[in-house]
C-alpha cells in the first residue's frame, strides 16, 4: 500500500509518501515541505497548498492519504489555518478519488513510537530509524507526515477489517429489524 501522509499546515505543510510492503516493513518513497509565505493572501497559500498535495499525487499515485486531525490548540489563528489546509488536502484527495483517513497526533506518536506522548524530537529518530534513513527528516513536519503514512500503513488494514465488520453487523442487524416487522405484522 502507498500512502501519502500530510501533516498539514499553511507555513509549513509537510508531505511524505511511504510505501507499507506487508507487516511492519516500511520503505521511504519521498519527503518534503510546502511553504507559503505569511504575507500572501489566504486562498493563494491554500492554492499553493493544493497544488503541491496535487502535484504529489499525480507524481506518487498512492492509494490513500493520511492526514493529521485538527485538535485543539490555544492559538486560535494556528488551528484555523491548520484546518483550511486540512480541508484544501482533503479535497484535492477526493478530487483524485482517493479516501481521506485522519489520524490524532497521539494516535500517530503511538504508532510509531510506542508513546502516544512522544515529543517531535522522538518521532524523527523514529521516523528515521522504521524507513532506515542515514539522516533525519527535517523539518519536523516533513518527520510528522512519514510518521502518519507509516500509521496508516500499519493501522489502515485493521481500520479496513472493522469497517467492513461493522458494515456487515448492521446489514444483519437491519435484516433482523425487518424480519421482527414482518413477523409483527403477521401476528396482527
Amino acid at each position: 500500500m502507498r500512502v501519502l501522509g500530510v501533516d498539514p499546515g499553511l507555513t509549513r505543510c509537510g508531505l511524505g509518501v511511504v510505501d507499507g510492503l506487508g507487516g511492519r516493513q516500511v520503505r521511504c518513497v519521498s519527503f518534503g515541505v510546502v511553504r507559503t509565505p505569511a504575507d500572501r493572501a489566504l486562498e493563494q497559500r491554500l492554492l499553493g497548498v493544493a497544488d503541491a498535495v496535487r502535484e504529489a499525487i499525480a507524481e506518487h499515485r498512492p492509494q490513500v492519504v493520511a492526514v493529521e486531525r485538527v485538535f485543539s490548540q490555544t492559538n486560535v489563528r494556528t488551528v484555523m489555518g491548520t484546518a483550511q489546509a486540512s480541508g484544501a488536502v482533503a479535497l484535492v484527495a477526493a478530487q483524485a478519488g482517493l479516501r481521506v483517513v485522519f489520524h490524532t497526533p497521539s494516535e500517530v506518536k503511538a504508532a510509531v513510537t510506542g508513546s502516544g506522548r512522544a515529543d517531535k524530537e522522538q518521532v524523527t529518530a523514529m521516523v528515521a530509524r522504521l524507513l532506515g534513513l542515514a539522516d533525519k527528516p527535517r523539518p519536523a513536519d516533513a518527520a510528522d507526515a512519514l510518521a502518519l503514512a507509516i500509521c496508516h500503513c500499519w493501522r489502515g488494514p485493521m481500520l479496513d477489517r472493522m469497517a467492513e465488520a461493522k458494515a456487515a453487523s448492521e446489514k444483519l442487524a437491519k435484516a433482523h429489524r425487518l424480519r421482527l416487522a414482518e413477523a409483527a405484522a403477521k401476528g396482527r
